[in-house]
């Protein structure tokens, strides 16, 4: 029955001229120059981190400079504002995560025209894999992009950084992100960043359970919907939607520092982050099977698409693994009674 089902999706699916999510919106004109292509920027920044940790916060950033590569190979410059983010990261990550800010007249005629708040992205420790780490994470973004109508865009760096360290400035080459503003989000939505507190039962259950089945995907489970712990909720189409962000403690990145989070001093029943536990709320079975088989429509889009990023990777068995990782998903969502033990069984009916 559920092969029917399945069958009749991806028939209704063909038909109907889909080639990507059915809710997506397929205006490329909300798609801004920054993320309107998938090729490689290549940004400079120079900063002191210790001047970032000393003089920013969440409102205080410090006057810094970035340039990037233009398309006929040209540098253009322009003037910004960064400061630190993050808790853990910034906290135990040599590279420090950033928020970056350009005025609207630095940002004329540049291709931050339509985004001048963005996130970066940086490597946590600096060392030799780290930069596969990030485009690891870089590809939980990609995948999410692929199978939501609602998600960050992103676009994946070449940065040259030049870290100024007391009387001496220490060239790092780095692999990192652009991450879309929340506030952007919003706009090209027509919607409303959310900031309080919401239950999951009062959100979009479609949404909600897409999410936890790509965090279930991913191995995360460093998240929250309803406290909004690497998740933004936003009131968009008429329901409360939930975007995920952040994915260094997933099974999928693998980092060295990666922990199994622990919920309120609890810890959960798994030993390892490449150890996967389903974190969703109580839905409605067909709700689950229906998220089931968008992710089983995708699953050739999905490797094609971390296909396009193998060459970035500087250990190519980083990449096997990663690749690995995400087909031993669809080896439990392809089985009934996988599914049903391992997803279906571990439904939440309360917050933790």
């Amino acid at each position: 029955m559920r092969f029917i089902i399945y069958f009749l999706f991806c028939c209704i699916t063909w038909f109907s001229g889909y080639t990507q999510h059915p809710d997506k919106k397929e205006n490329s004109d909300e798609v801004s120059p920054l993320f309107k292509d998938e090729k490689l920027l290549k940004i400079y920044l120079n900063y002191s981190k210790e001047d970032i940790l000393s003089y920013t916060n969440d409102s205080t950033y410090l006057k810094s400079n970035l340039s990037y590569q233009k398309e006929d190979g040209s540098i253009k410059s322009i003037e910004t504002e960064i400061r630190a983010r993050g808790n853990y990261r910034r906290s135990n990550c040599y590279y420090v995560p950033l928020r970056l800010k350009i005025n609207k007249e630095a940002s004329q005629g540049t291709i931050f025209e339509e985004d001048k708040k963005l996130k970066v992205v940086l490597p946590c420790l600096n060392s030799s894999r780290s930069n596969d780490d990030v485009l690891k994470e870089l590809l939980a973004y990609k995948i999410y992009e692929l199978i939501s109508p609602y998600h960050f865009d992103t676009k994946l760096l070449s940065i040259q950084l030049t870290e100024e360290k007391k009387n001496k400035k220490i060239d790092h080459d780095l692999i990192g992100i652009f991450i879309q503003d929340n506030k952007k989000i919003a706009s090209i939505n027509q919607g409303k960043l959310l900031k309080r507190h919401i239950h999951p039962n009062n959100q979009d259950p479609m949404s909600s359970a897409r999410n936890a089945m790509f965090q279930y995907m991913i191995g995360n489970t460093d998240y929250s919907i309803a406290y909004q712990h690497n998740e933004k909720l936003f009131y968009i189409d008429d329901k409360i939607v939930p975007i995920p962000y952040d994915f260094d403690m997933s099974g999928l990145v693998n980092t060295s520092y990666a922990v199994v989070s622990a919920i309120n001093n609890k810890p959960l029943p798994i030993t390892k982050v490449t150890d996967r536990l389903y974190r969703g709320f109580d839905r409605d079975d067909e709700i689950l099977e229906q998220i089931r088989n968008e992710f089983l429509f995708y699953e050739k889009d999905i490797y094609a698409l971390m296909d396009q990023y193998k060459s970035y990777f500087k250990y190519p068995k980083e990449f096997t693994e990663c690749k690995s990782y995400v087909q031993s998903f669809y080896e439990i969502i392809k089985d009934d009674k996988k599914f049903e033990n391992r997803i279906l069984k571990k439904e939440r009916t309360k917050l933790d």
